[in-house]
C-alpha cells in the first residue's frame, strides 16, 4: 500500500477499542493523574503522532533534532525527549554517575567501583519517585539546614536533588544551587508538574539549575509517556549516552518511540502559543459554570483555590454543612465514579490538607483544566444529582 493509501485508509472510521476491550471511558474532572491517563493531546498534537507514525526515521537523528530545537525553544543549552518526567530523573542521575567515564555506562547499577555516588537531598524532599535516582546505584545523603548542605559535600557527591514541589525544606533553591555550584557538583530539579505557568520551562534553568525534569503528559498535553530533561550540554549529552536506542544502558528499557518524540515537540509548540491568562480564564470559567449550577444546595460554599507549585491552576473547592447535605464528599465521589458516565473527581476529594488544595476543611475538589467541551456541565449534573437526593 502507499502512503498515500495508508492515509486514506486511516481516515475511514476506526475501531474503538476501549469499547472492545470492555474498558470504561471516564470524565477527567480529577487532573493529570498518571492512573487516569493524564492528559488528552489536543488535536494539533494528534495529527502530529498520526503523521509520525506513517514513516520510519533513523531515532538517534530525530531525537538529535528534536533536542536542538527543543533547546531553542525553551531558551536552554540542551534537550532531551524522555519517557516521562521518571525517566529524565534516571537519565539525569545516570549522567552525574557517569560523567566522564565512558566504561561505566555499562556498569552501573551493579558494579559503582571508584564511582561517585552519592546524592545530596534536603529530608523534607524525599519521595516516592526517589526510585528513580536509586536505580542507577546511588545513595541519599540526606540534609536538614544550610549547615547540614554545607558539611555533606564527600569526594563521592555525584549531585544534588531537589523536589521542586516540596512543601517543606528549609534552603531555597538559590542557596541549593549557590552551595553545590561552589563544590562544582551539578544541581537536578524534579519539576515534573509544574507548569503553568509557561514560563517555569526555561525558570528553574536560567536560574542554574544543571538539569531539570518536566512530565510531558501534564501540563503540557503531549504523549502520556513523554517528558523533558533541559539543561547543560555537556549532561544532556551525557544522558543520550545512557538512554535508548544503545543497548547497555540503565535506560534502554525507558524507550521513546518516534510517535512520542514528535508529539512532545508538537506539544511544546502548542504549548508556547497559549498564555497563562488565556488559560487560567478559561479553567475559572469551567469552574464558575459548576459552582452556579449548584447554587441551590443547601450551605454550598464554592471558591477556587489555585496551589502554589505543582498543578497550578483554578481547581474549584465545594464545602457545605453534612448535617443538611446527608454524604460526606469521599462518598459522592464514589457516586460519580460508580454512576454513568464514569466521572473522576480530583483525589483531595475527602482528605484535608491534601496536594496543596484543600486546606484544612473537608471538601470536593473538581479539577477542571482536563476536562473536554461541554463536560463541565456533565459534572455539574451529576453533582446537583447526587448532593439533592443528600439533601436533609
Amino acid at each position: 500500500m502507499t502512503a498515500t493509501g495508508a492515509r486514506a485508509a486511516s481516515s475511514k472510521a476506526t475501531v474503538d477499542y476501549y469499547d472492545k476491550l470492555g474498558v470504561t471511558k471516564i470524565i477527567n474532572a480529577a487532573g493529570t493523574y498518571t492512573a487516569l491517563t493524564a492528559s488528552i493531546m489536543p488535536p494539533s498534537v494528534q495529527a502530529a503522532v498520526m503523521e509520525a507514525a506513517q514513516h520510519p526515521v533513523r531515532l538517534q537523528e530525530l531525537q538529535h533534532a528534536a533536542g536542538e530545537y527543543l533547546a531553542k525553544r525553551l531558551q536552554c543549552e540542551a534537550a532531551l525527549v524522555t519517557a516521562g518526567a521518571a525517566s529524565g530523573l534516571t537519565l539525569a542521575t545516570a549522567a552525574c554517575v557517569t560523567r566522564g567515564d565512558t566504561a561505566a555506562i555499562e556498569k552501573i547499577p551493579v558494579d559503582m567501583t571508584g564511582l561517585k555516588n552519592e546524592v545530596i537531598v534536603q529530608k523534607a524532599h524525599r519521595n516516592d519517585y526517589d526510585h528513580a535516582l536509586l536505580n542507577c546505584g546511588v545513595r541519599f545523603v540526606e540534609v536538614e539546614t544550610l549547615a547540614d548542605y554545607e558539611r555533606a559535600f564527600t569526594d563521592k557527591t555525584a549531585m544534588t536533588h531537589f523536589f521542586n514541589a516540596a512543601e517543606h525544606g528549609s534552603i531555597s533553591r538559590e542557596d541549593w544551587i549557590r552551595v553545590a555550584h561552589s563544590h562544582n557538583v551539578p544541581c537536578l530539579n524534579d519539576a515534573a508538574a509544574d507548569v503553568p505557568p509557561i514560563s517555569n520551562l526555561w525558570n528553574y534553568t536560567k536560574m542554574g539549575f544543571d538539569l531539570v525534569a518536566f512530565s510531558g503528559g501534564k501540563g503540557m498535553r503531549g504523549p502520556q509517556n513523554a517528558g523533558l530533561l533541559l539543561g547543560r550540554k555537556e549532561l544532556i549529552d551525557q544522558a543520550v549516552k545512557n538512554a535508548m536506542p544503545i543497548s547497555a544502558t540503565v535506560g534502554r528499557g525507558m524507550k521513546v518511540a518516534k510517535e512520542e518524540i514528535v508529539g512532545m515537540v508538537a506539544a511544546v509548540d502548542w504549548f508556547l502559543s497559549q498564555t497563562d491568562e488565556g488559560m487560567e480564564a478559561e479553567f475559572t470559567a469551567r469552574a464558575n459554570r459548576i459552582s452556579d449550577h449548584l447554587k441551590s444546595i443547601p450551605s454550598l460554599k464554592a471558591r477556587i483555590v489555585i496551589p502554589p507549585i505543582a498543578n497550578r491552576i483554578p481547581h474549584l473547592v465545594m464545602t457545605y454543612d453534612q448535617a443538611k447535605v446527608k454524604i460526606a464528599p469521599k462518598d459522592v465521589a464514589d457516586a460519580l465514579r460508580h454512576g454513568k458516565p464514569c466521572i473522576e473527581l480530583n483525589p483531595s476529594t475527602g482528605h484535608r490538607n491534601a496536594n496543596g488544595v484543600t486546606g484544612d476543611e473537608d471538601a470536593i475538589v473538581v479539577g477542571v483544566w482536563m476536562l473536554q467541551p461541554g463536560e463541565d456541565m456533565i459534572v455539574a449534573q451529576r453533582l446537583h444529582e447526587v448532593l439533592s437526593q443528600a439533601t436533609a
